[in-house]
């Protein structure tokens, strides 16, 4: 698959390098930039904002407000991934800001992310490690996404994602991309690349972005041997994406489509 889209990043610095990596295994064209200064004109050829919250730092606070904006303003799409919301103050503060001043066209978060921003009190956050089931995360996906007019996408044992309108629900995955640190925010730079590339319908390319980080993530899994682990998994998700074609997502997607 090739999605032709520059994709610009604000995201942390933990998992950089495999954003920047997914985003070309794509077909994309990855950006990084904390340069407040080059804002506007990288934006004004840029075919999708993602902004990650994980890496939290003073100045990355005030950049993605006023990029976000930015963005808004020159029909950019916006990706937010809410990394570990509920786990500060401070970033429950910075969600609250963004949501306030900037149109998101998705917002992916795992299940305590996206109930911190719906309001609902998580007593066992673990932000960016939420191992949270919710039986009513699909009525969350669809009533949030009316309220912030955003597609939302749930990541978890089950992934769900709405537009207030339509809501599919992803079997797709495996226990494993747990073990990877920054399968998440890889999965927030998927939809992105093809949001950018495809901005007709946001919500099937925030769900074509969900799929095909499980897709990817399963088949990375059925090749392991058993002397290879985590380290070898990462690195064939990364391979299965760049060789991923649409017989392979017919042949795998588990996906279920609800009222």
């Amino acid at each position: 698959m090739q999605m032709v889209s520059i994709v610009f990043h604000i995201t942390n610095s933990v998992t950089i390098n495999d954003c920047a990596n997914i985003t070309l295994a794509l077909g994309g064209s990855p950006l990084m930039s904390y340069c407040k200064e080059e804002l506007r004109e990288i934006l004004s050829f840029s075919s999708a904002l993602v902004i990650n919250i994980g890496t939290m730092e003073s100045k990355m606070c005030e950049m993605v407000v006023e990029a976000g904006k930015l963005a808004n303003e020159l029909n950019v799409p916006v990706i937010l991934d809410p990394v570990g919301a509920g786990a500060s103050a401070s970033r429950e503060n910075l969600v609250k800001k963004l949501i306030s001043n900037v149109k998101f066209a998705v917002i992916k978060g795992n299940l305590a992310e996206i109930k911190t921003i719906a309001g609902i009190k998580n007593e066992n956050n673990k932000g960016v490690d939420s191992v949270e089931e919710f039986e009513n995360s699909s009525s969350l996906a669809k009533e949030l996404a009316i309220e912030l007019e955003s597609v939302i996408a749930i990541t978890g044992k089950e992934d769900i994602v709405s537009d207030g309108k339509r809501v599919c629900k992803i079997k797709n995955g495996t226990p494993l991309l747990r073990k990877v640190t920054g399968t998440g925010c890889m999965t927030a730079s998927l939809i992105g690349t093809i949001c950018g590339a495809y901005r007709e319908d946001i919500y099937e390319g925030a769900t074509l972005g969900v799929v095909l980080m499980g897709i990817a993530g399963e088949i990375a899994e059925k090749s392991l041997t058993s002397e290879e682990g985590s380290g070898t998994f990462r690195m064939r998700i990364i391979d299965n994406i760049f060789n991923m074609t649409e017989e392979k997502i017919r042949e795998n997607i588990k996906i279920n489509f609800e009222n």
